[in-house]
């Protein structure tokens, strides 16, 4: 199961790792290797249409949740 948000549905992402400096010769360049960036989630117990779900909530859907709730 892939972690995703249950508030704004972000998932994961893929992106390149570069070891050291770019530039130089051909020879030189920086080895690029493929990775994966994964969210940071929280399971939180949300009230959705009078019932307790417990979901996956991505850190910055959180904060704004926090947020609210505390007004």
């Amino acid at each position: 199961m892939t972690k995703t948000c249950f508030v704004c549905g972000k998932s994961r992402m893929a992106g390149r790792t570069i070891q050291h400096q770019h530039g130089g010769k051909w020879m030189y360049k920086a080895p690029k290797k493929p990775r994966v960036f994964k969210i940071n989630t929280k399971k939180i117990d949300m009230d959705v249409n009078g019932t307790i779900v417990r979901a996956d909530v991505c850190m910055k859907c959180y904060k704004k949740l926090r947020k609210t709730s505390e007004e």
